[in-house]
C-alpha cells in the first residue's frame, strides 16, 4: 500500500480566525497542531503573530514544519500531549502569556487513512489507535481488548459508545479472546457483528471504534486537564478556542466555558459566596458554531464539528 500523505485541511478555518483575532499580535497556542492549516491560516492573518505548535504525533510535526516553512521563525514545534501544557509551559516562556489559544479534538484524515495507526475498521488494519504513533508508548486498542475486564469493556462501550448492548458486547469480546486474542479490526468487527447483527452499520462501527480510541488515549481526562491548564496561560482578553466532534467532548468543553463565565460557583444552600465571587472571564460562543454545507461538501469529515470560544477577563 502506498504511503499516505499527511494532509491537513483546517476545519471552521475562518471562524477560528475570526475568534481568536490574531491581528491583535502576541502568542497563540495551537495545542494539536496536526498538518498546520489552523496555524497556517493564522500565520497569514496577522504578520505580529507568533504560534507555539504542540502535538503528540511525530510525523504531524515533520508536516507541518514542511507547510509552515516560509514562516518558521514564527513557529515553535513541541513534541507533547496538550495535557500537560502546564509542564510544557515551564520549558517554554513563550506559552506564559497566550493571546489565545486552540484545541482541534478530531483524529487527522491522515491517522484514519493510514492503515499502520489503526484507527479505521477497514479489514487487516491493526487494533492500534494511539495518537502518539505506532511506536509511542502506552497500551493499543489491542492491549485493552485482550486484558480489559468485562466491567471495564463494558463501561467504555456504554460510556464512551453510547451503546445499548453494552453488556453482551464485553461478555463477547472476553468470550472471543479465549481462544483467539484480538489483533486486526477485522476481529473486533466479527465481535460486534455477532452481538449487533450483520446488518451493523457503518456509522455504529465508527461509534464503538472511537469508543475504544477515546479510552486508549485517555481523551476526557486530557481535555478536562488540557482545558485548566491552557486557561492558567492565558493573558486578560485571551481567548479559547476548541473544536469539538462528539457529544461527549462538546459537554466537557460547554460545562468547562459555562462555570468559568459564573460570578459564584458555590453551591445554593451556602447562604453566603465564599468562592471566587466573580466570572474568570465570558463566553463567546452562545451555541456552537457548524460547518456550513459547503465546508461539509468540500470536507465531509467536518460534518460533526461544533466550534465553542471563550475570553478570559
Amino acid at each position: 500500500m502506498a504511503a499516505v500523505e499527511f494532509a491537513h485541511d483546517p476545519v471552521l478555518a475562518d471562524k477560528v480566525v475570526e475568534l481568536l483575532a490574531p491581528d491583535r499580535g502576541g502568542t497563540f497556542l495551537d495545542g494539536t497542531l496536526g498538518g498546520g492549516g489552523h496555524a497556517e491560516r493564522i500565520l497569514a492573518a496577522a504578520p505580529g503573530a507568533r504560534v507555539v505548535g504542540l502535538d503528540q504525533d511525530p510525523d504531524a510535526l515533520t508536516a507541518a514544519r514542511r507547510r509552515l516553512g516560509v514562516r518558521g521563525d514564527r513557529v515553535v514545534f513541541v513534541n507533547g500531549n496538550f495535557r500537560d501544557t502546564a509542564r510544557i509551559a515551564t520549558d517554554l516562556k513563550e506559552i506564559d502569556d497566550l493571546a489565545g489559544a486552540l484545541l482541534d479534538l478530531g483524529v487527522s484524515s491522515f491517522q484514519i487513512d493510514s492503515e499502520a495507526r489503526g484507527f479505521s475498521f477497514r479489514r487487516g488494519t491493526p487494533l492500534n489507535m494511539r495518537m502518539g504513533g505506532t511506536t509511542g508508548g502506552g497500551r493499543t486498542a489491542a492491549d485493552i481488548l485482550n486484558a480489559a475486564s468485562e466491567q471495564q469493556l463494558g463501561k467504555l462501550f456504554r460510556e464512551y459508545g453510547e451503546e445499548r448492548r453494552w453488556r453482551a458486547v464485553a461478555r463477547e469480546i472476553i468470550r472471543r479472546r479465549q481462544t483467539t486474542p484480538f489483533r486486526t479490526a477485522d476481529d473486533l468487527v466479527a465481535a460486534f457483528t455477532t452481538v449487533l447483527g450483520p446488518g451493523i452499520d457503518a456509522r455504529t462501527k465508527a461509534r464503538l471504534f472511537q469508543a475504544l480510541r477515546i479510552e486508549v488515549n485517555d481523551e476526557m481526562t486530557a481535555l478536562q486537564e488540557a482545558l485548566t491548564s491552557i486557561r492558567g496561560l492565558l493573558s486578560p482578553q485571551g481567548r479559547f478556542v476548541v473544536i469539538s466532534y462528539h457529544s461527549l467532548e462538546d459537554r466537557i468543553v460547554k460545562n468547562a466555558f459555562r462555570e468559568w463565565s459564573r460570578d459564584c460557583i458555590c453551591p445554593p444552600e451556602l447562604p453566603v459566596c465564599r468562592c471566587r465571587g466573580a466570572a474568570l472571564g465570558r463566553v463567546l460562543t452562545r451555541k456552537p458554531v457548524r460547518p456550513d454545507e459547503a465546508e461539509i461538501s468540500r470536507n465531509p469529515r467536518a460534518r460533526s464539528a461544533r466550534l465553542r470560544a471563550w475570553e478570559k477577563s
